[in-house]
């Protein structure tokens, strides 16, 4: 049982083999996935469980273990960050065909940052447990899933890198 079982008001929806049309039309769209065949795609759907979750639930707590991530399916997400004083800052949102959560699902660190729902969303949810059993039992799969999760997290980390040159390039010029 992953920790999004446990958030109050997260509706369990089932396995995602009901939802693979669903899922396969987004993630066909997205670039994550883009690599997948169409079987493939089916494969990762029956390591994955849906769920609904009505406006204002907080998917995603920061500061909470983190064991899962999340594919949006419907719906969108504000993504929140507290700051040194410890309020919210809003970072951005997120919808269809977003994931979210993926560091945590191969780092268990703690979550980086919240997501709160916007409006009912429904998601499906990859837990550490379920990673590690497609990389058991379906390893061409599980192989292809964490390459494009450590190009996905290397693309992150290079945006995330020029902001930072930008805002260093930003205070040098205010302090000369």
């Amino acid at each position: 049982m992953s920790s999004i079982d446990h958030i109050p008001d997260v509706e369990f929806l089932g396995d995602a083999m009901p939802f693979v049309g669903r899922i396969r039309e987004i993630i066909e769209a997205i670039q994550l996935f883009e690599d997948f065949e169409p079987d493939e795609l089916e494969g990762l759907a029956r390591y994955m469980r849906c769920y609904r979750a009505p406006l204002g639930t907080e998917i995603i707590r920061e500061g909470d273990d983190g064991d899962f991530m999340l594919l949006l399916l419907d719906g969108s997400v504000e993504i929140v960050k507290k700051d040194v004083r410890g309020l919210a800052q809003i970072m951005g949102s997120a919808g269809p065909g977003k994931t979210l959560g993926e560091m945590s699902l191969i780092d268990g660190e703690p979550r980086f940052a919240s997501c709160v729902a916007l409006e009912t969303v429904e998601i499906a949810v990859l837990d550490r447990e379920s990673l590690s059993r497609i990389i058991a039992e379906e390893p061409r799969i599980g192989v292809k899933l964490m390459m494009e999760l450590l190009m996905l997290l290397n693309q992150r980390l290079r945006s995330v890198s020029a902001q930072l040159l930008d805002c260093m390039e930003a205070r040098r010029s205010r302090i000369r």
